[in-house]
């Protein structure tokens, strides 16, 4: 089952639902010219957001197509980048972060979603680990060390949140019933949502901004360069 099939289920709809709620919040105060979405084009993430250009990036149906360990940006051009589940599922989590970071502008803002290996979503997927459907096929990873992976980029975690504390059922009758989880999921396990947010901000030190140094449209995809669809290999080692 692919994502877009996953996506209209009972449960990818739980999952969306939820996500266009977090994102819809985060992006409606983040200023800027140009903002970048990576994967999941389905899904308009950027819809509520103030910032003029807005950019879907995908290596096969997007507005720039393109793999998202090799932008198509120049270096500090975007001012916002929104990562859905892109990390768990490639096999070059490090290139993609690397890749954000490069095209972040100073105090440029990251927005990434996943999901948590460490909740009852996390626990499933271990159960199904041999499966083909989407999303049990991800490699979910741990937030703690998504932090620390950004933080040795020098983007700095400024904020974060959970959601989706009921356990992953394709049966819509049956996930009404642990409607309650959800509700006191923040207040009782706060680190036990299905899928976790985090809102990264690019540092420079050292570097002390006068004015957001923003890019007009026409330079940004002027800067586009061929993506290649190779990639090369890389330890994804602890």
């Amino acid at each position: 089952m692919t994502f877009t099939e996953w996506s209209k289920t009972p449960l990818g709809q739980y999952l969306y639902q939820r996500e266009l709620a977090y994102f819809d919040r985060a992006v409606a105060d983040l200023f800027g010219f140009n903002a970048v979405q990576v994967g999941n084009p389905q899904w308009d993430l950027l819809r509520n957001s103030r910032i003029a250009h807005r950019f879907h990036v995908h290596p096969d149906y997007a507005d720039v197509l393109a793999d998202p360990t090799h932008l198509p940006f120049a270096a500090q051009s975007i001012d916002l980048l929104v990562l859905p589940h892109v990390l768990e599922f490639s096999d070059y989590p490090h290139q993609i972060l690397r890749e954000a970071e490069r095209v972040l502008i100073p105090e440029g803002n990251l927005l990434i979603s996943g999901f948590n290996p460490r909740s009852l979503w996390g626990m499933y997927r271990w159960m199904r680990r041999n499966t083909q459907v989407y999303p049990w096929t991800g490699d979910f990873i741990n937030l703690t060390r998504l932090k620390d992976w950004l933080s040795l980029l020098n983007c700095d975690a400024v904020a974060g949140r959970m959601c989706c504390y009921a356990p992953p059922l394709h049966n819509a009758s049956l996930m009404q019933r642990f409607d309650f989880m959800e509700l006191a999921g923040d207040r009782w396990w706060a680190k036990g949502g299905g899928v976790y947010f985090i809102h990264a901000v690019k540092r420079v030190h050292g570097m002390r901004l006068i004015m957001p140094r923003w890019k007009s449209s026409a330079q940004v995809v002027g800067a586009l360069r061929p993506a290649s669809r190779s990639m090369q290999s890389e330890s994804c080692d602890e």
